[in-house]
Parts: structure tokens; C-alpha cells; sequence
């Protein structure tokens, strides 16, 4: 609900006082603020979707943007330039518009044409079914998380995070895109248990060896992988004796082996691969596999 409010109060009067009627029960449900030039606000919740009758203008997309990135386009430069930028409390804003191609790559997204403001959100207990499967005989299992985007794959790490921190787990997150922990003045916005040690906005290429060598932790875990160098840098982990969690985009196990991470299933790196549906809300699991097959 605060967080619902505090990014609402970026946006223009107009669309503030419209969101603003919403009862309390659509705000505790709501997952997605969709803003669309010419088109009404559209809101997803579970499993749902709602539209206002709100008409949505060029202006009141440029206004919101400016807002949630304090008018600091520098400080946001390399987010802008993948197309969504990561806000206090770690929720993301996904950018549509006019791309601006330097040197071959996007830099720059100019003349805002829509918006998708997707809330990070914290639900202690949903990965409580899955700690058999995650720690084994005290120690934590190397595990893949694959679902499509919106499935709770991050929610679900969240909670991972916390539980193998009340086991007593030394933990350490490296937290590319600051949504594991969206940290803030030093301090995490979620629950991420007592034992957990968090390197905020660096690149898993860089950061998990960082990990390595100055936390010690017992396992890492990490956002979205996919990215060239991922793979080794998990190898990493393997090499050093620490296990590591983390997730991917993808529906099925043919998914992975296209990836750039498809090394890590040949050599056998994964112990379990679990798939999440977001049928029955966030981090609904639909199947768990052996990755060793």
C-alpha cells in the first residue's frame, strides 16, 4: 500500500486523483500500472486487468518519468538505455518511445509513447514448500528458477533469500537491477533475514567473484542470468564451493539450452530447475526438475 502511494505522488494531479479512488482491496492486489499515449490507464492485478477512464497524454508520461528518476537522466543513463529503470523499493518502470542508437546500441529512449510500472512485492512464506528441494542436509542446492516475465520469479527469491538466512545460511545477493532487495540509504526495502549481505546495481561478471572473495558467504544469490559471461562467472561458485540461486526467463528446459547459460546444464552445474506458472499468484510453482538428467 506505501508504495502503491509513494509512486503515486509522482505522477501528475490528474491521474493521482483518478488511482486515487481505487479501494483498499484492488491497491493490496495490484501488480502493474500500465500508462499508454492515447489510451486509457490499465491496471493488472491477479489473474485480471482494469481500465480507467483516464486518457493517458505524451505530457503525463514525461512528467511521471521525470518524477521517478528525480530529473536525473545521468544517474539513470545505462537503465534508460535497456528500457527500464529501477526505483526506490525496488520496482521497475518499463520504458517504450523512440530509441536513440549510438554507436550501434540504444543509449537513449526519448518521446515516451508508454509505461509499465510493475511493483516489487514481499510475500513471506511462499518458497516454505521448496526448502526441502533448495537446502539439503544444511547446505543450499544449486537451483534454477525459469518462468516468463511476471511470474513472481524475483518475489520468489526474496523469499528464498530470507529463509536460508534464518537457517543460519551466510548469504550474500548480488542484486544487478536492485529489485531483490531494493536497497535504500544502505538498507534493504524487504525482509531479507539477519545473515544476508547485499552488492547493490554491479554486474554479476564483476560482482559475484566480488562475493566470493570479501563476504564468504555459503551461497549467492543473484537475479536474472542470461547475459554473455554469466555462465562463467557462476562457474565461479562451482569452483569456489559456494552453491548459487538464481533465475532465468524461459518456459522450459529447451529454453535454457538456447541460452547463453546453456554450459552450465552440460556440465551438470544445477542440481534442481524449478518452473514457476503465476497461475495461483507469484512464485506458483508448475514443476520441479533434476537439472543432472
Amino acid at each position: 500500500m506505501n508504495a502503491f502511494r509513494e509512486i503515486l505522488s509522482k505522477m501528475p494531479a490528474s491521474v493521482y486523483q483518478e488511482l486515487e479512488r481505487l479501494p483498499d482491496a484492488d491497491l493490496q492486489e495490484l501488480r502493474e500500472i500500465r500508462l499508454r499515449c492515447g489510451m486509457r490507464i490499465a491496471l493488472r492485478y491477479d489473474g485480471r486487468e482494469k481500465s480507467l477512464i483516464r486518457i493517458i497524454s505524451r505530457e503525463d508520461l514525461q512528467k511521471t518519468l521525470n518524477n521517478l528518476i528525480k530529473h536525473s537522466y545521468y544517474a539513470y543513463e545505462e537503465d534508460l538505455a535497456k528500457g527500464f529503470v529501477t526505483i526506490e523499493g525496488g520496482h521497475r518502470v518499463g520504458i517504450c518511445g523512440k530509441t536513440v542508437v549510438k554507436n550501434g546500441q540504444p543509449s537513449l529512449i526519448k518521446e515516451v509513447s508508454s509505461m509499465n510500472i510493475r511493483f516489487a512485492r514481499e510475500i513471506k512464506g511462499c518458497a516454505n514448500s521448496l526448502i526441502p528441494t533448495i537446502i539439503k542436509s544444511g547446505r543450499p542446492e544449486n537451483i534454477l528458477i525459469v518462468s516468463p516475465p511476471g511470474c513472481g520469479k524475483t518475489t520468489l527469491l526474496r523469499d528464498i533469500t530470507r529463509c536460508m538466512s534464518m537457517r543460519s545460511i551466510q548469504t550474500a545477493v548480488c542484486d544487478e537491477r536492485s529489485e531483490i532487495a531494493g536497497m535504500y540509504n544502505s538498507l534493504p526495502s524487504f525482509d531479507l533475514g539477519p545473515r544476508t549481505d547485499v552488492l547493490d546495481g554491479c554486474d554479476k561478471i564483476y560482482g559475484i567473484p566480488m562475493l566470493i572473495r570479501s563476504m564468504a558467504p555459503q551461497v549467492i544469490v543473484t537475479d536474472e542470468i542470461g547475459k554473455s559471461g554469466d555462465a562463467a562467472a557462476a562457474e565461479q561458485c562451482m569452483n569456489a564451493g559456494i552453491s548459487l540461486i538464481t533465475s532465468i526467463h524461459g518456459s522450459c528446459r529447451k529454453d535454457i539450452e538456447n541460452s547463453d547459460i546453456s554450459s552450465l546444464l552440460g556440465k551438470k552445474f544445477f542440481s534442481s530447475i524449478i518452473y514457476l506458472s503465476g497461475e495461483n499468484g507469484p512464485g506458483s510453482v508448475s514443476k520441479i526438475e533434476s537439472a543432472q538428467a
